[in-house]
């Protein structure tokens, strides 16, 4: 039999099977009347190879039924919404909501891809935004619906076809997001902590306007003081070599684990720096010394974010300024944007729909809710400090942090970036921790984190849950976990975390 021929035989029985068990499924969904919404496209699915939007071809797809929602809360809202769902003899009786990135604005269905074959009815959204950042200029609906609302109201339309297409309620419901899918992860924990039974917020940009503030200060500095190539990776040098005395020796000289720092600290990188690179000048330093220290408040000097972590790269530190167009229109000259008034008008205008950084998670613990938070010490686009911070803000309100280990644990991961970085680049499988941990109380404890380049592994280090780290015992030549400082990043004012509103 030719190869077109069993894979033409292999569609007829997907489809075969598909069709005695989910057509009267697909009926169901179909009749649905959504609230404040449509049903678009529902249709079942049985090629099992699939392009992706960047032309990759994916093969042995099982069948699947997708349905796409769009959703009209407000006059000025639209929020589109895609759901793939496996036959009903595939389906792990588990629903998973799926982050977005950056701006949203569209639906990547490549995001479907693993989840379907592990079994999950899965949605996402495209937060609001479509067709790109622009449409959140003045329009206070797409700022909400970006903020919190797009993820919420996908969520309770997705249900609604879970149940319809296979009879009944999803057994456990899990939500998996990284940067901005990580603010949508932690608004559903804060805002609606009904929706989920566990979640993963991945390098969390729930610090959402006092971070993009850290984007514009940045974005200015390298507009004021470029700094070559060559100059950025002596500065990242000067940093992984001042805080290699900290390191495991895995790791020393290599990246920087924990850039927790002082003023003194930042002074040394910087003399440092200036010696590696003859070429760097005293505006260079004095650019390192604001980068280093992050944003204030131009005439309270309250701190606004933290800094750039040592030992990170420059290039997505900055940019991501849209959400300064939405507040002060297209037109407006980013570098005439005080860190005064106008920032405290960016603050009051955005921070009540976009920020996530409510430490009550209260409600979201009683229901037995699971939450793994999970940053890189390199990651200079979503840095580190802010989640840090806000876990020790958490734990304020719990107790201790011993308390909030019980249904949250954040983890640090060494040399890890927004993308590809110095450290650690693989993980387990960490919505499986998840899963485990909320349906059989496996909580997780350290994480083999593994160094790769290429096929080759370079080194394995431990990851434990903040405030724990590893040390390294010579004489044993064995890893151990001790308890770490906890702190140490500078907190965010106040005034900057304005009260989350509807």
């Amino acid at each position: 039999m030719s190869g077109k021929s069993v894979v033409s035989l292999l569609a007829l029985s997907a489809a075969t099977v598909l069709g005695a068990a989910g057509e009267g499924g697909l009926e169901a969904v179909r009749a649905l009347k959504i609230e404040n919404g449509v049903i678009q496209r529902a249709e079942a699915v049985a090629d099992s190879a699939f392009i992706d939007r960047d032309g990759r071809e994916h093969r042995e797809l099982p069948p699947r039924t997708v349905v796409r929602l769009l959703l009209r809360p407000a006059e000025g809202s639209n929020i589109n919404v895609e759901i793939w769902l496996p036959a009903a003899e595939r389906w792990n009786g588990r629903f998973l909501g799926l982050g977005n990135g950056g701006a949203a604005g569209s639906i990547n269905p490549a995001v479907f891809i693993g989840p379907l074959r592990s079994g999950y009815a899965a949605a996402t959204t495209d937060m609001g935004t479509a067709p790109n950042a622009d449409s959140g200029i003045g329009n206070k609906e797409v700022w909400k619906d970006f903020g919190y609302r797009a993820t919420h109201l996908m969520t309770v339309a997705a249900k609604r076809v879970v149940r319809a297409y296979y009879g009944r309620e999803p057994e456990f419901s899990y939500f998996s997001g990284g940067s901005t899918g990580g603010q949508q992860a932690l608004q559903e924990a804060q805002r609606y902590p009904e929706d989920y039974d566990g979640i993963l917020a991945q390098v969390p940009a729930h610090c959402r306007t006092p971070l993009h503030a850290y984007f514009l200060w940045n974005y200015r500095i390298f507009r004021e003081c470029p700094f070559t190539e060559a100059q950025e990776a002596n500065v990242i040098a000067a940093g992984n070599e001042y805080m290699a005395s900290r390191e495991l020796p895995q790791t020393a000289g290599k990246l920087v684990s924990d850039p927790r720092c002082t003023p003194q600290d930042i002074e040394a990188v910087v003399a440092l720096a200036l010696k590696k690179d003859p070429t760097l000048t005293a505006k260079h330093a004095e650019a390192l010394r604001r980068l280093f220290g992050g944003p204030v408040h131009a005439v309270t000097g309250e701190r606004i974010f933290d800094g750039l972590p040592f030992g990170s790269t420059f290039g997505i530190a900055r940019g991501n300024l849209y959400l300064f167009h939405w507040v002060f229109g297209k037109e407006r000259d980013l570098m005439t944007i005080d860190f005064g008034k106008d920032i405290d008008t960016y603050t009051a205008e955005l921070g009540p729909y976009l920020n996530a950084d409510n430490p009550d998670l209260r409600a979201f613990e009683r229901r037995g809710g699971k939450l793994i938070m999970v940053s890189g010490s390199a990651d200079s686009c979503v840095p580190y400090h802010a989640s840090l911070d806000y876990y020790e803000r958490v734990a304020e309100l719990f107790g201790s942090p011993e308390r909030v280990r019980e249904f949250c644990r954040f983890y640090i991961v060494p040399g890890m970036s927004h993308g590809p970085g110095p450290g650690v680049n693989r993980l387990p499988d960490l919505l499986k921790l998840v899963v485990e941990w909320r349906e059989l109380g496996a909580a997780p404890e350290g994480l083999a984190g593994r160094r790769y380049e290429g096929d080759r592994p370079v080194f394995e280090i431990p990851v434990y849950p903040y405030p724990e780290k590893a040390v390294y015992d010579a004489q044993r030549r064995e890893f151990r976990k001790i308890s770490g400082p906890r702190g140490g990043v500078g907190r965010v004012a106040e005034r900057f975390l304005p009260p989350a509103e509807e």
